[in-house]
């Protein structure tokens, strides 16, 4: 177990890194590169469409990569995804600026962008699953938190290598090539995660499993379509609130608030290196309290942080900003530590790469694709404070409620290989 959740923490932190290193950029640099013709607010509106095309994708990539796994393993879904995802990353730091070759470059980031998307909608399924399938029912949290981790440590790093050259570039020179730094040092990640993955033996869950489905997403949308739409409507407030803080807020504190993008930096990954650490203790709290109480209880604090995080964020002072974000952060991860094993446990084992990862995955569009948008547009109608970020934030986590309040408790229930767990 100690070296399959090793091996699944380092695929995702590195597609993640990835497609986090795209939403920095997108909120930094991309919009003066790829839209100069644009007003900044427009600018910057298209460059969070480029970054929402990639949620836009991932829903597709669960489909594809969700039919690969549950017809022939979740172990080629590992080796593939990353792949693909990293192909296209490095890709996209080698597009040339608007003013190189005109409209042609943000055609060329859109399509790359979605082929990122493409590969991260399979990565969390087959990461997730390989790991939930192989661990003990009782530590079946614990163990499948892991790959949840790998997300922050690729903030962590995508971020890193942005504040590094930051700190050591001019504006001029960050704009003119050190953006593209971060995006060229996928491809090394994403060789060393492949050597990693290489070894990782197939999950004795689908190896029990005598009846393939033939057209697994036919079978989810057929028998299970309310499952899918109630597990993206409660994961929606926590893409939301993960990407308000982790993307927006970039933003709007060094274009509103003036707060240098070095500082920013700092304290939204000081915030996430303290929620990575206490997503295994959240994990190990689902494993002695159930999926469904943390899931409520993340959601409704997140609920009720967002308009203190809002004023905090507000003040640009950077202790308090931080204290704003980390709340949020705290919140969210209450929930989505339990997501890795709540979501198989809910789906039968030959349809369960697809319909967790497609729950998963639209859970991304709802909350994660549009809110960058959303937010960026509420914030340029208001004053230093904006509320109406805090008030749509909030209203998210109450549908994310309601939906989490109409799922069922799996814990005490051990994962199955081919009936469902139905509600």
């Amino acid at each position: 177990m100690p070296r399959l959740a090793a091996a699944s923490l380092a695929g995702t932190a590195i597609e993640f890194y990835d497609f986090f290193v795209y939403g920095t950029a997108a909120a930094l640099v991309l919009g003066p590169l790829f839209f100069p013709t644009f007003s900044a607010l427009a600018g910057t509106l298209a460059a969070f469409g480029t970054f929402g095309v990639g949620f836009l994708a991932r829903p597709l990539g669960s489909v594809l990569f969700g039919h690969l796994g549950d017809r022939r393993g979740r172990r080629p879904v590992l080796v593939l995804s990353l792949l693909l995802t990293g192909a296209s990353t490095v890709a996209v730091g080698c597009v040339p600026s608007y003013g190189s070759i005109g409209v042609a470059a943000p055609v060329l980031l859109l399509v790359l962008r979605f082929f990122q998307g493409l590969g991260l909608g399979g990565e969390w399924g087959g990461a997730v699953l390989l790991t939930a399938e192989h661990a003990p029912p009782g530590r079946r949290a614990l163990w499948s938190s892991f790959p949840q981790v790998g997300p922050a440590i690729g903030f962590v790093l995508a971020n890193g290598v942005v504040l590094a050259l930051s700190a050591t570039l001019s504006d001029a020179e960050f704009a003119r090539w050190g953006w593209r730094v971060p995006f060229w040092a996928a491809g090394a990640l994403a060789l060393g995660g492949l050597l990693l993955r290489w070894s990782i033996v197939e999950s004795p869950r689908f190896l029990e499993i005598d009846d393939h489905a033939r057209v697994p997403f036919v079978e989810v949308v057929r028998h299970h379509r309310r499952l899918v739409l109630l597990t993206a409507g409660a994961l929606s407030a926590g893409y939301a609130v993960f990407y308000t803080v982790t993307t927006w807020s970039l933003t709007y504190a060094t274009e509103r608030l003036g707060v240098s993008r070095t500082v920013m930096l700092t304290c939204v990954m000081a915030a996430v290196v303290v929620k990575a650490s206490l997503t295994p203790f959240m994990a190990l709290l689902s494993d002695r309290f159930g999926r469904r109480p943390m899931c409520l209880t993340g959601c409704a604090a997140c609920g009720l942080w967002m308009l203190p995080m809002i004023a905090l964020l507000g003040t640009g002072r950077p202790l308090l900003m931080f204290l704003g974000i980390l709340g949020a952060l705290v919140s969210f991860i209450t929930m989505f530590a339990v997501i890795a094993a709540y979501l198989p446990e809910l789906y039968e084992a030959r349809v369960r790469c697809t319909g967790a990862a497609v729950g998963y995955n639209l859970g991304g569009v709802l909350g994660g694709a549009l809110t960058p948008i959303v937010a960026t547009a509420l914030a340029e109608h208001s004053g230093r404070v904006p509320w109406g970020v805090g008030a749509y934030l909030t209203g998210v986590a109450l549908l994310s409620l309601a939906c989490f309040a109409l799922l069922p408790e799996t814990r005490p229930v051990p994962v199955p290989a081919v009936e469902p767990v139905t509600g």
